[in-house]
């Protein structure tokens, strides 16, 4: 498996489809799903890890992180809430059959997807 950090969006499919997708935006194509949040991130790293192997076996380069994701941010952020809020996030999480930080990471991947216009 890959240990390169790329980001990642993940979003839910339709309600006919059901479930969710990880994409990659700087490895072009590299894409998962899951039924649940957590799923979609573990398939997604072993489709990372597949995408990076497949170029290389090619020979064709990889690209390296986005550089601001990469050298500025390192991915852990602290976050106070009031009680209130982590209670109900961590029902929720326990509803889906995910960890609080997962859920937390979808949500926030979602809406960050709905108000950013999407490349390419």
């Amino acid at each position: 498996m890959s240990e390169i950090e790329y980001r990642f969006t993940i979003r839910p499919l339709t309600p006919d489809e059901g479930g969710y997708l990880i994409e990659f935006p700087d490895l072009p194509g590299c894409m998962a799903d899951g039924e649940t949040i957590e799923e979609a991130l573990i398939n997604g790293q072993d489709a990372k890890a597949d995408w990076i192997a497949a170029m290389q076996e090619a020979g064709r380069p990889v690209p390296p992180p986005t550089a601001q994701d990469s050298e500025a941010y390192s991915g852990k952020w602290v976050l106070r809430t009031r009680k209130s809020l982590r209670r109900g996030l961590a029902e929720r999480a326990r509803q889906e059959g995910v960890s609080l930080n997962a859920l937390a990471v979808a949500m926030l991947a979602q809406c960050l997807g709905q108000r950013m216009p999407r490349d390419g």
